[in-house]
């Protein structure tokens, strides 16, 4: 049992870290006028609510964004162990590309890179 003291005062701290955190936030609150309160778009109300669905043309258009950032979270740490892996860690990493390039295609395809 004693083995564990030391990670329960440590999350005994980080939870009363975080309540601190948000005693002091509710305490120092500013709370502005209704008319204050509105969106800030220069000065012009909003025209639809923020919750508002986005057209289903957008999403063709995140997918290929998507592929593409994860191309770069696996290239980076593939960067750095390339030359010791060898030739095999070029043949997967061109495989992998050549995954993403099928998808970039479809996007492609589905007329998600026009943009008018």
């Amino acid at each position: 049992m004693d083995d564990y003291v030391g990670l329960v005062a440590v999350l005994a701290v980080g939870l009363l870290g975080i309540a601190a955190v948000y005693v002091g936030a509710r305490a120092t609150a500013v709370h502005p006028a209704p008319v204050v309160a509105l969106p800030f778009q220069s000065g012009h109300l909003p025209q639809e609510h923020a919750l508002s669905r986005y057209h289903a043309r957008w999403y063709p258009m995140t997918l290929l964004f998507l592929a593409f950032d994860i191309e770069m979270l696996f290239m980076y740490p593939w960067a750095l162990v390339v030359l010791e892996e060898g030739l095999m860690a070029v043949v997967e990493m061109f495989l992998f590309l050549g995954i993403l390039l099928v998808g970039v295609a479809w996007v492609w395809r589905e007329g998600a890179l026009r943009w008018v």
